[in-house]
């Protein structure tokens, strides 16, 4: 018997760590990863890491510039940080939403464990910061274990993307960044951005490009006429592979019901 124990192992954290990574990933199955392209051109830009003190506050003088609501999944570490700019994302009509506690994969953390020290924990920072609990959540890189993806949507959106920047590391200069936006974007795209470089395998002056890219990026897509909005409302009454959220209750008390 103690020979089998190996394989048994590699099989069972195989199914615990990678087959939700390619359930969710690849197959969307579970998780949010774009809205409908018949949704009037609507396009949403998300910023992860945050917030950050050197390029939030900048980011935001740029979203505002052009008119553009995005969506902020913060760490809850630095929402403690700087509480002063949950808030001014929040008055300024942004969607802020949970990137665990710290920056942590949740591959190497128990899934009530995640659900009790990273995102309740966070939920609650932010709460006790707005006044309103944030309803949507995007794990560190993007990874989820088995536990997380039956676990946390009965009371979270899982929200991924459809375009990313690979804004994280500094490059010669943005023109990388612009062409692959310009390139990729499209009615119901959900663009994964970083507004803080300050974790682990990332560059900290790699925001700095990102708000340069970002700002031509604007400029070149005014043609087509987007409109740019948070997450919630891209994907509001989305069907995520064969169940409907009710949109009508806050999501930690959503129901859902089988869609034929």
């Amino acid at each position: 018997m103690n020979q089998w124990l190996p394989g048994l192992f590699l099989i069972g954290s195989f199914v615990y760590m990678m087959i939700p990574v390619i359930m969710s990933r690849v197959f969307g199955l579970g998780v949010y990863k774009r809205g409908r392209q018949a949704q009037q051109a609507e396009v949403a830009f998300t910023f992860d890491d945050g917030p950050d003190p050197r390029y939030t506050p900048e980011l935001l003088d740029l979203l505002k510039q052009y008119d553009v609501l995005a969506t902020f999944f913060v760490l809850g570490s630095k929402a403690e940080q700087y509480p002063h700019l949950i808030r001014r994302i929040h008055d300024e009509g942004h969607q802020v939403g949970i990137h665990n506690y710290i920056h942590k994969c949740n591959l190497i953390i128990f899934p009530w464990k995640i659900k009790r020290q990273h995102i309740n924990r966070t939920a609650d920072i932010i709460e006790g910061i707005i006044g309103e609990r944030p309803s949507s959540y995007r794990p560190p890189w993007g990874v989820l274990n088995l536990g997380d993806l039956f676990l946390l949507r009965k009371s979270y959106y899982i929200v991924l993307w459809s375009v990313m920047g690979w804004d994280w590391k500094r490059q010669e200069n943005s023109q990388k960044l612009i062409d692959r936006l310009l390139r990729k974007i499209k009615p119901g795209s959900i663009v994964l951005l970083h507004d803080s470089g300050d974790t682990a395998g990332a560059d900290e002056d790699a925001p700095r490009q990102m708000l340069e890219g970002v700002r031509i990026v604007l400029q070149e897509l005014k043609p087509k006429q987007y409109s740019y909005v948070r997450t919630d409302t891209l994907l509001k009454k989305r069907v995520v592979k064969g169940y409907r959220i009710d949109q009508n209750i806050h999501a930690t008390q959503h129901i859902k019901s089988r869609v034929i």
